[in-house]
């Protein structure tokens, strides 16, 4: 989505998450080391569609702010789905008494809302 923006704000924004999105793995593998647990893969319908939506958006004809507007939209759809997710795992958490597991998993949730706001605000400038 980078490639596709032509915001410089925009592309930094994506080369950041993408980089932030790294310690969210990361903090999911310390979740799953302290359970003994090992993550098992298993597809998401809703963030597959939510993936191709974004594909197809930068398949578009278009340039310029339209562009990011449309980028912007496509992310703002995933970000919202992972907010959700976060969020109720935290509270899965909360009800397990996995104190640290919530600590790890809010932070994560707060940078997804962090990425939306930041998106916002990008998407009202243009």
């Amino acid at each position: 989505m980078a490639k596709a923006a032509s915001s410089d704000e925009l592309k930094q924004g994506f080369e950041e998450h993408l980089e932030q999105t790294r310690g969210h793995v990361q903090r999911l593998e310390k979740i799953f080391q302290s359970l003994e647990e090992s993550p098992k893969g298993k597809k998401c319908a809703g963030m597959e569609g939510l993936v191709k939506e974004g594909i197809e958006v930068m398949e578009e004809d278009f340039e310029g702010a339209l562009m990011d507007a449309a980028l912007i939209g496509a992310t703002q759809r995933v970000e919202h789905y992972e907010i959700a997710a976060y969020g109720t795992a935290s509270e899965f958490a909360k009800i397990l008494g996995e104190s640290e597991h919530v600590t790890l998993l809010e932070e994560t949730l707060q940078e997804e809302k962090e990425t939306d706001e930041r998106a916002d605000r990008v998407g009202s400038r243009d």
